[in-house]
C-alpha cells in the first residue's frame, strides 16, 4: 500500500505523487535504483509548509535518507555513493 513518506497518509484526500529523491540530471539514476518516495501532491510535495519543494530542511531530509538507502541497497562508500550522484548528503 502506498503512503506519503512525509507525513504516512494513504492519498485518499490528496493524490500521492512518486517524487525523485534526486532529480534533475540525477533523475534517471533516482529511477534505476529505486530512489524514489510517494508525497501528497498538495500538502508535502508541492504547497504545504514542509513541502519538498519548498522547505529546504524537508529536501535536506529526503537526501539523507535517499543517500543511506543506496548505499546499503548497493553497497557503496560514501565516496562510491559521491562518484555516481555528484556529491554527498552525509
Amino acid at each position: 500500500m502506498k503512503e506519503c513518506w512525509l507525513c504516512g497518509r494513504n492519498g485518499s484526500f490528496d493524490p500521492l505523487d512518486k517524487h525523485h529523491i534526486f532529480g534533475h540530471t540525477n533523475r534517471n539514476k533516482s529511477e534505476k535504483y529505486g530512489l524514489t518516495v510517494f508525497l501528497c501532491h498538495d500538502r508535502c510535495h508541492l504547497n504545504g509548509e514542509y513541502a519538498v519543494h519548498r522547505n529546504a530542511q524537508t529536501m535536506q531530509m529526503l537526501h539523507e535518507y535517499g543517500q543511506r538507502k543506496a548505499m546499503e541497497e548497493q553497497g557503496w562508500t560514501i565516496e562510491e555513493f559521491r562518484n555516481e550522484f555528484g556529491k554527498s548528503y552525509l
